[in-house]
């Protein structure tokens, strides 16, 4: 996932927020003596200003939630405070898993489309195609409402049914789709003209390197030791996954060092004795974190080339930390370094070859990665 910075705006809010005071003065202010407190006391009385003052009474859980997510502002973009909502979604993500009937749906001309039904999920076992439009949830009309919206009745409990009322080319149907764990598979494989592997990683969840291996060992029944592997778009994912997935193609050495507060460095190292395979490595402008930590362990032991244009530049580990109330946050606890200790944060991987995909009906960039591999072409 990539997080930018919102400096800007935030600078406008603090404004705005002094002018209010100014303009619209208030009593307790000035007995509150705000000025000479420093501690948590004078947390307190500006809490107890916004309750007593503000034009809505806002809820206890409102405050605290938002004062929690103020302890991240001066962080970098990368920690977080989430709310137990927030705190779901992100653990979904990142771990590949999650219950509901497997279909990515979008907002189009204000109605619900399904765009794709997952690969063998419940939703495409009980029919659902692409282009299909939503119009009822378990009976709910949903003319109006926001993909989050439809995505929230749609959710619920492992092995529990939900109706769907679809309309087809024109034609109501109501299909009945069982909710189940879904597993996320971020392995893409195909391969190409002269005996070339091809592997699209879209993210290095929990299941990327359990879904890699079966795509090598068919490469390996094929005699294939050329490989191009795609990590265009890919937003990184964990650090442990990608460290093993390393160690299938890294020589012996480190793979990444781990830079935490105070110097106190790990390294990652792999256990490979010989490589087994040429690499070429796409990368782009939202290839980040660990799909860079992959293209700098190519690119400075060597393995293979980086094809394509400058990365992300997230140079930095965040831990996910659980809080008891089922919130949660991501902190950013170290800095990682190339197994060559180059520090890529907000500089990014430079590939070897820079080349920029400018005309949507050809992969410029896959064209020159094969060309890299030194194949020929016919």
């Amino acid at each position: 996932m990539n997080y930018r910075g919102c400096k800007g705006p935030k600078k406008l809010v603090l404004l705005l927020l002094v002018l209010t005071i100014l303009l619209t003065p208030i009593a307790s202010i000035a007995e509150s003596n705000l000025a000479s407190e420093t501690d948590l006391d004078y947390f307190l009385k500006v809490k107890n200003l916004i309750e007593k003052n503000y034009y809505i009474k806002p809820s206890e859980k409102e405050l605290m939630e938002g004062a929690i997510k103020g302890l991240f502002w001066g962080l970098d973009e990368n920690s977080n405070y989430y709310t137990k909502e927030e705190f779901e979604m992100l653990l979904e993500d990142i771990s590949g898993d999650f219950v509901g009937i497997g279909v990515y749906i979008k907002e189009e001309e204000g109605s619900i489309i399904i765009e794709s039904p997952i690969e063998g999920g419940p939703a495409q076992k009980a029919g659902v195609k692409m282009g299909d439009k939503i119009v009822s949830v378990d009976g709910k009309n949903i003319k109006g409402m926001s993909t989050p919206e439809v995505i929230d009745l749609m959710k619920g409990e492992p092995n529990t049914k939900v109706k769907l009322g679809i309309e087809r080319e024109k034609k109501p149907m109501t299909l009945e789709v069982k909710r189940e764990i879904i597993t996320i598979n971020p392995v893409e494989y195909k391969i190409l003209k002269d005996n070339i592997g091809y592997i699209k990683i879209n993210q290095f969840n929990q299941h990327t390197y359990d879904n890699l291996v079966p795509v090598l060992s068919k490469f390996y029944k094929e005699n294939i030791s050329n490989i191009v592997i795609d990590l265009r778009d890919n937003p990184g994912g964990l650090l442990d996954e990608v460290v093993e997935i390393l160690g299938l193609f890294i020589p012996e050495g480190p793979i990444v060092h781990i830079k935490y507060r105070g110097d106190i460095e790990r390294t990652y190292y792999s256990k490979l004795k010989k490589p087994k395979y040429k690499l070429a490595v796409l990368i782009n402008e939202n290839s980040a974190s660990a799909s860079e930590i992959f293209a700098g362990a190519v690119q400075d032991t060597k393995v293979g080339t980086i094809v394509g244009v400058p990365s992300y530049g997230k140079g930095t580990v965040q831990q996910i930390v659980p809080l008891p109330n089922g919130d949660g946050m991501k902190l950013t606890i170290a800095e990682y370094l190339t197994p060559n200790k180059r520090s890529i944060h907000k500089k990014g991987i430079k590939p070897d070859i820079i080349v920029e995909n400018k005309d949507d009906t050809k992969d410029t960039q896959l064209e020159k990665a094969i060309e890299a591999l030194h194949v020929i072409i016919p």
